[in-house]
């Protein structure tokens, strides 16, 4: 019985500690019913992405577009560069009527570890000259004068209050046969606005795609390093599931999608999000290598009809709808995960300090399972009272393990023994299988919710998202933890219960480079546990002279 609750222990925290590596693996393509085609290796090597890797990239589904009669375009270009900014409470964007393209996306509620608004869109896109909303028709020379056309702004600043509505188009004609319009409506207090974009060559339209990239934001490689779970890559979601691809974990093989609704890119607190038309989209995620030790990488949406670009937060993704939610990386018990976010962000309304709102609901989750702790440990007590006992059978059939007939018996035995004393065998393995659903929901919450970015606690804790920068708390974990298990009543033998004497000292090291917010967690888990378990062992101690006192009788 013991072995299994130490199985059960063990396993919980493996799983919680590699659950990234297994869950966020990207599917084999012969899994997936949505990716398609192979593009050649000319795709990584590509010193030009949308001119050179046309050939290059898969075959994606593409509607039959109507042909589109327009009359002979006058010429409409701007006769130079010029810059249009567009403003909300939110965020400012720049807007270059070259290409129609956005050259910076900062926020203003979330900053960079200078204390700057976090930037969007990399600086790479103006290193290698490809910018956000460029576009991608499969033709170069058309992709060229997209792409670097002088277009005519029809504003050239916005401000937006709360709820304003703002409308900005970009047009642009060569007088010959291309007309290329783009129209941005965006809303004051959001991050998503609608997008429209229109081409059209020799009187019929043309269906163009969008690119992103390269990457996203300006991540800094020590914020990187703190930071559990970091990385970027795109989140698809088609045919009603969700695919993820890490940069790391970039195959060409497996870049390919079609039957999407959106298409993102998106590292672990922020995303650029793009809505296509329900299972009608497709998605490509591309690469571009630099050098042997440097690549980039590249989002390609087919036309969206809108846009959200700016921190994960779950209220504001779960108001703008299209499952956008799904973004949020909440694993495989998301619905928990879910539960306990909505919980703390409440908890959070009255106390507002993150660290203390995660003290506060680890306490409550505490009180809820006290029952089922209360239980488990009362039945690891009696197993303990009981095992010289089962010692005793055991020694009685040694050849239990060769022969089947004294194994049987040894059972009937043992079960009958169990049922004289009133204890279930798996009574103390149980509630704790039932509660890490739990554990891990609350895991995945605190690593993937991004209000704990940049969220100070008290003292030294000045970002719950990164890990302790001075290794106090999950020293004192590790401390609280092994003062915890020793009181804890154990049924193991003496040379398995000094085996687990290990498990703090191999958690101390895994929670190490953890986020400081879910070690704080685990820290109060522990403490309450402590506190928990001497109120318990009190009242089995009260039971048991009274049991005692009743016999005497």
């Amino acid at each position: 019985m013991e072995k299994r609750v130490i199985l059960a222990i063990v396993l919980s925290f493996l799983v919680m500690v590699l659950y990234q590596m297994i869950f966020m693996k990207p599917k084999p393509q012969a899994e997936s019913p949505v990716q398609v085609g192979t593009p050649a290796q000319a795709v990584e090597s590509s010193p030009a992405l949308p001119p050179a890797a046309a050939e290059a990239q898969p075959e994606v589904r593409q509607e039959e577009v109507p042909a589109v009669e327009a009359p002979l375009p006058e010429e409409a270009r701007a006769e130079s560069e010029r810059q249009v900014v567009v403003e909300s409470s939110l965020y400012r964007a720049v807007w270059s009527n070259r290409g129609a393209s956005l050259r910076s996306w900062k926020l203003k509620e979330h900053l960079d570890e200078g204390g700057e608004g976090l930037e969007l869109v990399s600086r790479r896109a103006g290193e290698v000259g490809r910018y956000p909303f460029f576009l991608d028709t499969q033709e170069a020379e058309l992709d060229r004068t997209a792409n670097n056309g002088l277009f005519i702004p029809s504003m050239s600043q916005i401000s937006l209050d709360d709820g304003e509505t703002g409308e900005l188009k970009f047009y642009y004609s060569d007088g010959k046969n291309v007309r290329i319009e783009k129209i941005f409506v965006f809303i004051g207090g959001t991050y998503h606005f609608d997008v429209l974009i229109n081409v059209w060559k020799d009187g019929r339209k043309v269906e163009p795609r969008i690119i992103w990239g390269p990457g996203i934001g300006n991540p800094v490689l020590t914020s990187k390093r703190q930071q559990f779970g970091a990385g970027s890559g795109v989140a698809i979601l088609a045919a009603d599931k969700v695919y993820r691809i890490n940069e790391r974990k970039y195959k060409p093989e497996s870049n390919a999608f079609n039957f999407a609704s959106w298409a993102a890119y998106e590292d672990n607190y922020m995303t650029a999000l793009f809505i296509t038309a329900p299972q009608q989209g497709t998605a490509l995620f591309l690469k571009e290598v630099r050098d042997e030790a440097a690549a980039d990488y590249y989002l390609s949406v087919s036309a969206p009809r809108k846009a959200f670009m700016g921190p994960k937060e779950f209220d504001r993704l779960r108001a703008f709808g299209h499952e956008s939610k799904k973004l949020i990386n909440f694993g495989f018990f998301g619905a928990i995960a879910e539960i306990l976010l909505i919980s703390i962000k409440a908890i959070h309304k009255a106390v507002p300090n993150w660290g203390f709102a995660i003290i506060i609901l680890t306490f409550l989750i505490k009180i809820v399972f006290f029952p089922l702790t209360y239980s488990s440990t009362k039945s690891m007590a009696k197993m303990q009272e009981l095992q010289p006992k089962i010692k005793a059978l055991r020694a009685r059939y040694k050849k239990a393990k060769q022969d089947i007939n004294q194994r049987r018996q040894m059972n009937e035995e043992m079960m009958k023994l169990y049922k004289e004393h009133g204890i279930n065998p798996a009574g103390g393995c149980l509630p704790i299988l039932i509660q890490i659903p739990v554990f891990w929901g609350f895991f995945r919450m605190l690593v993937v919710a991004v209000e704990f970015r940049h969220s100070p606690f008290i003292l030294w804790i000045k970002d719950l998202s990164v890990h302790d920068p001075y290794y106090v708390t999950p020293i004192l974990m590790g401390a609280t933890q092994f003062i915890s298990q020793k009181m804890t009543p154990t049924s193991a033998d003496p040379s398995q219960a000094k085996m687990m004497l290990i498990m703090p000292v191999v958690m101390t090291i895994f929670f190490m480079n953890f986020q400081s917010g879910l070690v704080l967690y685990w820290l109060t888990n522990n403490v309450l546990q402590i506190g928990q378990q001497c109120i318990m062992n009190r009242m089995m101690a009260k039971k048991k002279r009274e049991s005692h006192g009743k016999r005497k009788k």
